[in-house]
């Protein structure tokens, strides 16, 4: 159990999420920062609100609601361009060439052999 253990996280998937995780969590504090102290401030410069967490619908608190669909939309947006550019630096794989067994040399030059014939 402990060499499957070990070969379970010596896996390059598992390192990988680690990566993922922690790199997801330095983002996450970029991404806070860009809604808190650009986008938000912005927006009460336009329309004298510093975010939506003070609209009510009576007893609703629907501005949290909004808030949370903003702050979302922003940090997704933002996840989307980094991968976007990550996905570009990524050099494509060489896409192998089929392997031709005997048989099939064999066969395709019995199908030419059998067109030159007619």
């Amino acid at each position: 159990m402990l060499k499957e253990f070990k070969d379970f996280a010596i896996k390059g998937n598992v390192i990988d999420l680690a990566v993922a995780v922690i790199i997801g969590g330095a983002f996450s504090a970029i991404v806070k920062s860009l809604v808190d102290d650009i986008i938000m401030p912005t927006f009460a410069a336009v329309f004298g609100e510093p975010n939506f967490v003070g609209i009510t619908l009576g007893p609703i608190m629907i501005g949290n609601f909004i808030q949370a669909i903003v702050n979302f939309l922003i940090i997704s947006f933002s996840i989307f361009l980094v991968v976007r550019q990550l996905n570009k630096l990524k050099k494509p794989e060489p896409k192998a060439e089929p392997k031709v067994s005997n048989e099939e040399k064999l066969l395709s030059e019995i199908r030419d052999l059998l067109k030159e014939r007619k």
